[in-house]
């Protein structure tokens, strides 16, 4: 017994037995503490998160309302603008209407006249130019365009249309067909036809030909317009498309600046009264063609001349 306790080796033995000891408790009470130091940062953690959810949440209400705030600001400026607008091209409408009875009675007065006559016919065609823009706008705010007393031949249609563009005299009409439009639709067609032959001919170098075709189709007449420009490239196709299909308000203060307002005019003319336009495909001379198709719900059963 002696001779083990003097043993060095046992002495040793009993060193690192109880260092180990102490490291084992240690150790225990280390893992014991990051347990705890992890519980509570899980839990901190998940305080943490909750709060973070909740502000996302409030972050989330925050915006919608914004969002709303802002879309009802926008629905009441464009609501007073088209108003504003709206009573201003009715009075200009009603000064042009009072201007053409003049001119009219004029043309009867100096009839015989050619040089004052030539002026005169200038005189009209720059307010027929006016009216058009005028009633274009009062249609994209609400408004209704007059009605035409009786029926109108095709051909009288696209001659009223050719009549509200400046260079009128770049385009010629063919009519294939014999039919009338009655009489709710003549100013709304003849409006949209004015409103392609315009962008027609300023899209296309001075003096390039703008034809008017009008064909009958198995389900109604179609103006076709075909011009010589460089045509159109797809976001403008699209957005043409767009336009010309729309079935409600359209936002006038999304039209560009200065604003385009002739795709516009024609897609809310189309839904309004019943027929269609489209834009997009290809001239026969490399520019663009665009089509009025008036269904024959919108024709008269035989021409009226």
């Amino acid at each position: 017994m002696t001779s083990l306790i003097g043993d060095p080796l046992l002495w040793i033995l009993l060193v690192v037995l109880v260092a180990a000891v102490f490291a084992v408790q240690r150790a225990r009470r280390t893992n014991l503490a990051l347990r705890r130091t992890r519980k509570d940062l899980e839990t901190q953690l998940g305080h943490s998160q909750g709060r973070i959810d909740q502000l996302q949440g409030h972050i989330a209400s925050l915006d919608t309302q914004h969002r709303g705030d802002l879309a009802d600001v926008r629905a009441d400026a464009e609501s007073s603008t088209k108003a504003v607008l709206k009573s201003a091209m009715g009075t200009l409408q009603s000064l042009a209407e009072e201007q053409q009875l003049l001119l009219d009675g004029l043309l009867q007065k100096y009839g015989n006249d050619t040089e004052v006559l030539a002026d005169l016919m200038s005189v009209d065609h720059t307010g027929s130019q006016f009216s058009r823009r005028a009633k274009g706008i009062s249609v994209l705010c609400g408004g209704w365009l007059g009605r035409r007393e009786g029926v109108a031949t095709v051909y009288d249609v696209a001659r009223s249309a050719q009549g509200r563009i400046k260079d009128f005299n770049r385009v010629s009409i063919h009519a294939q067909a014999s039919v009338g439009v009655t009489s709710k639709a003549v100013e709304p067609v003849a409006v949209v036809l004015a409103e392609l032959l315009d962008n027609a001919t300023t899209y296309s170098a001075p003096g390039t030909p703008v034809e008017v075709n009008i064909q009958a189709v198995p389900t109604g007449v179609c103006f076709i317009v075909d011009d010589a420009g460089l045509g159109m490239d797809q976001e403008t196709k699209d957005r043409a498309a767009t336009l010309l299909s729309a079935d409600g308000p359209v936002d006038i203060t999304g039209l560009g600046d200065p604003p385009r307002f002739g795709f516009a005019v024609c897609g809310m003319l189309a839904a309004r009264y019943g027929f269609a336009v489209s834009v997009g495909s290809v001239s026969p001379y490399g520019g663009v063609r665009a089509v009025i198709r008036v269904p024959e719900s919108l024709l008269a059963a035989e021409a009226v001349t």
